[in-house]
This record gives structure tokens, C-alpha cells and sequence, in this order.
């Protein structure tokens, strides 16, 4: 007796070249430069601080250039122009060196970059991570911007940690534990969104999520959000918290300031999403 073969019909062959054709779609996604894009253009918001601003907003032509101030009791600083602008930007850096600069606030030449880069967060950059967003800084157009030097009321310490060395890869899978990661090390809402600290920057440890920092600008002064359950998010649901994100919209109406970069957010994936604010669900009262 010969072997039976399946029977095949048109629509599981349908399903089956379209399973083929969204596994390669999810493959092409998953290139090292585009989720480098993907990173900077939604939760990393790269451009919320390093692209200046104007009265309207983003100041045309200047994506990524630096300039934009940063007043302290303790610091002014500025951000710096990430572009690949080979004289003020970053142009002449290797990619080693960018990511040193992003992970440990070291410059090529050995001096410490300042705040209010959220180093302590970013040295838990993954190595896929932080060179994909590398990779994705360099396609961008170069823009030639020198940014002001500097200045600091108190001296910089020695370093901002030890060296970083290799950091893995953490799993989309575990939401919670990816929800910390995009929160934490990419997205550094804890830092803004922590108690502010006498030397600046957020509490992560005693603070985490609690609130209170300030962020003057032309909008008047911001108050950053307690996250924890003695916050306002005990009483938003999910779908609540997800749209002030995306948004900047809370669910009484009114509306987030900046520097909220809501409009960065609002391109993150539902599951990056559900991760944050599954996250966001597990701190403690504060």
C-alpha cells in the first residue's frame, strides 16, 4: 500500500506563506539598526534633550545637534551634538568610544562628561542595545553646532562607576523584568521620576519612583510625578496609564508639561507598553 501524503488545501498553504512572510518581517525588525531607531525615536527619546528648542518646539534642521541648557544650583551644562558632524559632533569618535561616552560618561580624550546624563542607568545598557543605538546616531544628518562649554560650581568625581564591561541582553519575555529595563537603563523615567537628590539626579534607592523633581522652562515649572501606589496611578487603570504616556493626557483632561516626551513614547510597541506599566505596578509605596 503506498504512503498517504497530507492533504494540503489553498488556505493552509495561504496561512503558511503568510506565517513565512511575518517571520521574515519580524526578522528584518530585529536588524541592529533598526532597533537602534526604534530606541532613539520612542522610549530612549534621545532627541528630548539632545535636539534644541525653540518657541515652537524642535528647532527645524537641528535633530540631535545639542545646545539645549541645563541650569543647576550645582552645574549649567548643555547638551552635546550627537550628530556625526565630524568637528562638533560626534563624527570622529569610533563606535567604541560613543559607547563609552553613553555607558560611562568618559569622553575620547579621557575627561568626564557632566550631568544630567542619567549615567548610573546607562551603564546597565546593554552591549546590543547601546550599539544599535550607536548605529542608528550614525545615519542621521551631521549638523555642524558647537555647544557651549560647561560649567560646574562643584568638581566632577574621579569617574561615574567602574568600567563597563559586558551587560547582556535582557529578555523581552520576563515583562516585568524587561518593563524595569526599558524604565530603568533605556528609558531613565526612574531618574526623572525619583526623589531629587542634594547633588542632583534622582534617589534611585531610597526615592525610586517618588517624585518631586523640578524641571523649569518655558512652560513654567514641571513637577515630576510620584509612580509609585501612593501616587496618582493607584487610581488609573492600565489603559489610563498607557495613554498619559503616549499622550500626555491624564484621564480628569489636562495635560502633561514638558519635558515629557510624549511624542517619543507615543511610537513605543504595545508590548514595550505593557511592560513599563507592568513595571510600574510592582514599586513600592513611597
Amino acid at each position: 500500500m503506498k504512503p498517504t501524503r497530507p492533504v494540503t488545501t489553498p488556505s493552509v498553504r495561504v496561512l503558511a506563506l503568510l506565517g513565512c512572510a511575518l517571520a521574515a518581517t519580524v526578522a528584518q525588525a530585529e536588524t541592529r539598526l533598526e532597533r537602534g531607531r526604534y530606541l532613539v525615536e520612542s522610549i530612549a527619546a534621545c532627541g528630548n534633550c539632545h535636539t534644541p528648542q525653540g518657541p515652537n518646539g524642535p528647532v527645524p534642521g537641528k535633530t540631535f545637534a545639542g545646545g539645549l541648557p541645563f541650569e543647576d544650583k550645582a552645574f549649567t551644562t548643555y547638551a552635546s551634538n550627537i550628530t556625526p558632524d565630524r568637528e562638533t559632533g560626534i563624527g570622529k569618535w569610533t563606535d567604541a568610544q560613543a559607547v563609552r561616552a553613553i555607558r560611562e560618561g568618559r569622553r575620547p580624550d579621557g575627561r568626564l562628561l557632566g550631568p544630567p546624563m542619567p549615567y548610573g542607568l546607562y551603564r546597565d545598557l546593554s552591549d546590543a542595545d547601546v550599539t544599535a543605538i550607536v548605529a542608528y546616531l550614525r545615519t542621521v544628518p551631521a549638523v555642524k553646532n558647537e555647544v557651549p562649554a560647561p560649567t560646574f560650581k562643584e568638581p566632577l568625581p574621579p569617574s561615574w562607576g567602574p568600567p563597563v564591561r559586558k551587560v547582556a541582553t535582557v529578555s523581552s519575555k520576563h515583562q516585568v523584568t524587561y518593563g524595569r529595563y526599558l524604565a530603568g537603563p533605556v528609558g531613565h523615567c526612574m531618574e526623572c521620576h525619583s526623589s531629587p537628590t542634594p547633588h542632583g539626579g534622582g534617589d534611585l534607592k531610597s526615592g525610586l519612583g517618588a517624585g518631586g523633581m523640578k524641571f523649569p522652562g518655558p512652560w513654567g515649572v514641571s513637577v515630576a510625578t510620584n509612580l509609585t501606589p501612593n501616587g496618582p496611578l493607584k487610581h488609573y487603570s492600565d489603559d489610563d496609564i498607557r495613554k498619559v504616556i503616549t499622550t500626555g493626557v491624564r484621564p480628569d483632561g489636562s495635560r502633561l508639561k514638558p519635558p515629557m516626551g510624549t511624542d517619543y513614547y507615543a511610537k513605543m510597541t504595545r508590548a514595550d507598553l505593557d511592560a513599563v506599566v507592568a513595571y510600574l505596578r510592582t514599586l513600592p509605596p513611597k
